[in-house]
């Protein structure tokens, strides 16, 4: 109960620092009639009907507000955020729970920079005397492993891969080692706090891509770590329609390539694109991870009501 009080007084803080910054806040939707594209965030389908036995509509829990808030900067709403319980599927364990509080806001006008710094100052908000370093995805690859991730060929980093970790199968992307270098490999030795940055730009997700000092294209998305895990994912966000549909194409086709469900897609999306989204920077932010950074938590059920085994 302690620690209950604990997270009601850091959501309060939460609040009050959006609201010295202007920055409104907004409640979108839970469900919605299409769903994330990301072939390794599974959705949580419920089945509505207006009656009891007619045929029921298949909807999607959100796995982020990010599309819906998305919408919301195309209608003109400036800088926003939000509380929101996502839902993801098969996500349960120490640091998961299928249902959880993700915090998302969007400030336009911002740079990934600018960005950076405003969750480090909201994080120290929380934990006073909090600070994080910054290293790119290449120097952070070099410095661990000795390897610039974006020129290393297929080949070499699956045999880098399986000289630490069992990996007894094949794959041709070279994302797929990549992901398993930093998830399995690096994220457990970054202990200190610290914002990667640069991504490859096959790992854009929903971010612009730009080109480096060195002329290679990256993304302009940073992750920040701390004691091993991921507390927050930010971009400088993709505003181009056509390029935001070609993605989103790209990932309904791994999904059939993964033999995954075909889901509707979020097309509102790349209308409100079309319409004019401003230039702007956008983070999520795993709230829960922080209550539990901030009580030294060593598992989510200590830090919220009630996990999925109990509800």
């Amino acid at each position: 109960m302690e620690n209950l009080r604990a997270r009601a007084r850091m959501l309060a803080q939460v609040r009050d620092f959006f609201a010295q910054r202007a920055v409104m806040e907004v409640d979108t939707q839970l469900m919605s009639h299409c769903a994330v594209s990301d072939p390794f965030i599974d959705s949580i389908e419920v089945a509505f009907g207006t009656v009891p036995g007619n045929p029921e509509q298949t909807l999607y829990l959100q796995t982020s507000p990010e599309y819906a808030m998305k919408r919301l900067l195309a209608a003109g709403s400036g800088a926003i955020y939000q509380l929101a319980k996502v839902f993801r599927n098969g996500e349960s364990g120490r640091r998961h729970n299928p249902e959880f509080t993700m915090l998302e806001w969007y400030r336009p006008g911002l740079s990934a920079e600018q960005l950076m710094d405003e969750v480090e100052a909201l994080v120290a908000d929380v934990i006073p005397g909090f600070s994080a370093s910054r290293i790119s995805y290449r120097a952070l690859f070099q410095r661990e492993l000795g390897i610039d991730p974006h020129l290393t060929g297929v080949d070499e980093l699956r045999r880098l891969c399986r000289t630490h970790i069992e990996a007894p199968f094949d794959d041709d992307s070279r994302d797929t080692w990549l992901n398993i270098l930093m998830s399995h490999v690096i994220e457990p030795r970054l202990q200190e706090p610290v914002f990667v940055h640069g991504f490859p730009a096959s790992q854009a997700a929903l971010a612009e891509v730009v080109q480096d000092e060195t002329g290679t294209p990256v993304a302009t998305r940073f992750e920040l770590f701390v004691c091993g895990i991921e507390l927050a994912n930010g971009y400088r966000e993709l505003t181009d329609a056509k390029e935001q549909s070609r993605r989103l194409e790209q990932d309904q086709q791994q999904r059939a390539e993964l033999q995954l469900p075909q889901r509707p897609l979020e097309k509102r999306l790349v209308a409100a694109l079309e319409a004019g989204m401003p230039a702007c920077a956008g983070v999520a932010l795993g709230f829960d991870r922080l209550v539990m950074l901030a009580l030294g938590a060593e598992h989510i059920e200590q830090v919220i009501p009630f996990t999925f085994e109990r509800a």
